[in-house]
């Protein structure tokens, strides 16, 4: 058998492999790699604010607890919930019959000492006529040194009682007046104009005023609101009072209530707290240091149609900086920064290769950035690298909405 016939095929197999293989290097070599996949985003013109985000809640501009000064039954409220008050306004009675006879009580001790005043200023008049007798009688020896100096002690002495009288006169004085405020305060009166916002006591209970002054009602000024907001420590330095500010509610998150920042306070409300407590913080510090710290911010607002209620919660947005129609990228587009100032962004040609550029940001609220010098709208920046086999979802990465 002839062994060529054989090895003929297979020479011809190798001979084409070869071929193949090569061919496919040649196409390797000549053909450009595709472009890396890249996640991108479009510049666009929007507006853009870099805000300090903090939980709000209203609070009446003016609130007053209404309370008794005396103790003793409620005999009568004359209000009722809701209803709006002037200053001055009677709004609750107490029964005044312990303070009345008080009252007549401390006018008739007062008259009893004015008797006795006078009958004190009677006698101090024959005293200093017995006294000038004796005088007299002692200078032409008619009288013993004795009597005289009897007439003489008698004369001080009556003096004496007068003085003590005329005191305790001005303290009957002060009594009887005192009584007669306990009077007046068993009618209770608003102390400001407001709305009636509470009543904690109902006609017939008894109050008593000898350990603390027990509220009946309370009232508060609501035709203008306050918004305390809680401004975490982290935010609190970076602002200050008249910065803008808009906030909604729960009830209405799409209506916004724009007002300035009124004041900070200066301390948390942890301050408020008793110093008797110093020891039991001081044992418990450990849990306490991991506590955020908030510090109120304080905001008015009109609230003549008295939609914004006591205690609502509001969203405060604390406006830092903002921009009108500027153009905008994500924040996650920056590189490194240069001694200039200036950022690296990659940015996408025609033929979706990144070429690097420099560019120079304003507002940052690190989800979105405004590019001031570099960039025009409408070109695509890298934001990231897609992974492999992961198709360009461009349109599904161009980060946030704009904040308003």
């Amino acid at each position: 058998m002839n062994l060529a016939y054989f090895r003929r095929p297979k020479i011809l197999f190798l001979s084409l492999a070869v071929l193949l293989a090569g061919g496919y290097l040649v196409h390797r070599a000549l053909t450009p790699p595709p472009p890396p996949g890249y996640l991108s985003a479009i510049a666009t013109v929007t507006d853009i604010q870099d805000v300090v985000l903090a939980s709000g809640t209203v609070k009446a501009y003016k609130q007053v607890s209404v309370g008794a000064q005396v103790s003793g039954q409620i005999k009568s409220l004359k209000v009722a919930l809701g209803d709006r008050v002037k200053k001055g306004q009677l709004v609750a009675e107490i029964d005044s019959l312990t303070q009345a006879n008080a009252l007549a009580s401390a006018q008739y001790s007062l008259q009893n000492l004015q008797a006795q005043l006078r009958a004190k200023e009677a006698s101090l008049k024959q005293a200093q006529l017995a006294y000038a007798r004796q005088q007299m009688m002692l200078a032409g020896d008619a009288s013993s040194r004795e009597n005289f100096e009897s007439a003489e002690a008698t004369l001080n002495t009556t003096r004496a009682d007068i003085a003590a009288l005329q005191a305790q006169i001005k303290d009957g004085a002060i009594k009887v007046d005192t009584a007669r405020l306990n009077l007046g305060y068993t009618r209770i009166t608003a102390p400001i104009d407001g709305e009636v916002v509470a009543i904690v006591a109902q006609e017939g209970q008894t109050v008593n005023a000898n350990q603390s002054t027990p509220t009946i009602i309370k009232v508060a000024r609501m035709d203008t609101v306050t918004i305390k907001a809680q401004i975490s420590e982290a935010d609190v330095v970076r602002v200050k009072p008249g910065l803008p500010v808009f906030f909604t509610i729960l009830g209405d998150p799409d209506h916004r209530y724009r007002t300035t920042l009124r004041a900070i306070e200066p301390a948390p409300d942890s301050i408020l707290q008793d110093d008797t407590a110093t020891s039991t913080t001081a044992s418990t510090s450990s849990s306490a240091s991991s506590t955020a710290i908030y510090y109120n911010g304080l905001l008015d607002l009109p609230n003549p149609d008295g939609k914004l209620r006591i205690s609502m919660t509001t969203q405060v947005n604390i406006v830092l900086s903002e921009a009108k129609e500027a153009l905008v990228v994500p924040s996650t587009a920056l590189g490194a920064r240069d001694a200039q100032g200036r950022y690296t962004v990659r940015v996408l040609d025609a033929q979706g290769q990144a070429q690097e550029r420099q560019v120079r940001i304003g507002i940052n609220t690190n989800a979105q950035v405004q590019i001031v010098e570099g960039l025009k709208a409408g070109e695509r920046v890298v934001t990231g690298t897609a992974l492999p086999g992961a198709a360009d979802n461009s349109s599904e990465r161009r980060g946030p909405p704009p904040r308003m």
